[in-house]
């Protein structure tokens, strides 16, 4: 659900992982570049929310399996 997420607003997507500061930075970057652009660089924000939503899974996953 959350990598559908990411196609639409993926600044919401990165907060959603926790990673709230990273979440600011994307959407102070982001909101412009849609403004600015038309929408050009949405794919980087995309391609980058999905890669911290497969990283805090697989941290969850090697936490799960240490069992910390």
């Amino acid at each position: 659900m959350n990598y559908v997420l990411a196609l639409f607003l993926p600044p919401l997507s990165i907060l959603l992982t926790g990673r709230w500061v990273l979440a600011i930075v994307t959407f102070v970057i982001w909101l412009p570049a849609i403004l600015l652009s038309g929408g050009l660089g949405h794919p980087i924000f995309i391609l980058l929310a999905w890669i911290i939503i497969y990283q805090a899974r697989e941290d969850r996953r090697a936490r799960s399996f240490t069992g910390d």
